[in-house]
């Protein structure tokens, strides 16, 4: 319990009243000195004068043992605990937006591969342009994704990068496939080398030879 808060709020509840302690001593039979020492915390009022000093001001008996009015106080928790839930409710539909925007990310990217893939020829740049623009916005959204489930930002670091690599995995094994069963010519390659009646192209793990451009004798080699 504490007396100098008790006295305190007694204060301030006389001057609520607009009453003196001159008059509040005189109401409650007490000397002006024993009221002061109530406001001073040094005192406090017998058991008899809280029932009257309760009665004066309109609160109860355990406001003034605690020193506070447990109705504002509630009042006050309510209002506290109404802004935390209109925050966390907020902050909830953010969460929301933004999962959702990193599906329409990620779906977006597969989207842009596969049309890459299904509209331009292997030959063409294009191709491999957008693939490589369809994995990058793919792995945004993939980050943007994982944010949610993994805390630590070194393991999504990691997760994206193994996903990176991943998707660097499928798409060379697609390029050789295409390559080696359909004899077309590689997506991927770095540099391409023209000549007459052939076209090297030059990839990360291969080389392919690209022969009698334009002829019914047209074929593809591999060269380790």
């Amino acid at each position: 319990m504490d007396q100098k808060k008790i006295g305190l709020f007694l204060k301030e509840l006389r001057k609520e009243k607009n009453i003196t302690q001159e008059v509040l001593a005189e109401k409650l039979n007490v000397s002006n000195r024993t009221v002061s020492r109530w406001e001073t915390g040094n005192n406090m009022p017998d058991i008899s004068l809280l029932i009257e000093l309760s009665e004066l001001y309109h609160i109860s008996i355990p406001e003034i043992v605690d020193g506070e009015r447990k109705r504002e106080k509630m009042n006050q928790e309510t209002r506290n605990t109404a802004v935390k839930m209109a925050e966390y409710s907020k902050n909830e539909i953010k969460v929301e937006k933004k999962k959702i925007i990193s599906t329409l990310l990620m779906t977006f990217g597969i989207f842009i591969i596969i049309s890459a893939f299904a509209i331009f020829p292997n030959d063409s740049s294009w191709g491999s342009i957008y693939s490589i623009i369809g994995g990058i916005v793919l792995m945004i959204g993939f980050y943007f994704k994982i944010k949610f489930i993994i805390l630590r930002k070194s393991f999504r670091i990691l997760s994206v990068v193994t996903s990176i690599l991943i998707l660097f995995g499928i798409f060379t094994i697609l390029d050789y496939i295409s390559v080696s069963q359909y004899h077309q010519a590689p997506r991927f390659s770095y540099e391409k080398i023209y000549s007459e009646d052939q076209v090297v192209h030059k990839t990360l793990f291969y080389t392919v030879i690209q022969k009698n451009l334009g002829t019914s004798n047209e074929h593809i080699e591999i060269v380790k």
